[in-house]
């Protein structure tokens, strides 16, 4: 836990994020935070200056897996992980399909949770604080790359 990874987005530019911890209920998933600021690729900032940086977005996913792809390297480590407890996402019933099937485009099936919380809280159509919540599924590498320089995922989830 709070490992420091360089995430190289293209020839010129990188951005960091960090492995804040794993969450037992999302298939025990390293979770990481990713921060705002793009940095040159020829800069070395150091993790306390990275550290405090805005958060951009949490994610679940494999950070050995990322390693191995080359799409980050771990560059330190830093005991400031922030607040966990108060990390929440969502997931719906609604994502997946059946071959031949169109994807369902908005769900009113959503749950959240926290971290390590067991209870997963149903809460239907998802309003108010809950569209804050971050997208629940374990990520594959690339797609945490594709938010990191868009904002946006790569894969199709169900809007809200």
């Amino acid at each position: 836990m709070g490992d420091v990874f360089s995430v190289k987005l293209d020839s010129t530019h990188k951005k960091y994020m960090q492995y804040i911890v794993s969450d037992l209920m999302q298939l025990n998933s390293d979770v990481i935070r990713a921060f705002k600021t793009t940095y040159p690729n020829d800069t070395k900032p150091s993790i306390e200056e990275i550290v405090k940086d805005e958060i951009d977005f949490y994610a679940h996913c494999v950070t050995k897996l990322g390693i191995k792809m080359g799409l980050w390297e771990k560059v330190g480590n830093s005991r400031e992980i922030g607040d966990v407890s108060n990390v929440l996402f969502r997931g719906t019933s609604d994502s997946g399909r059946k071959l031949g099937e169109p994807p369902i485009e908005i769900s009113n099936k959503w749950y959240v949770w926290r971290v390590n919380d067991k209870d997963f809280q149903q809460v239907g159509k998802l309003i108010g604080d809950y569209t804050r919540a971050e997208i629940g599924l374990v990520v594959n590498p690339y797609d945490i790359v594709e938010r990191m320089k868009t904002g946006k995922y790569g894969f199709v989830y169900p809007g809200y």
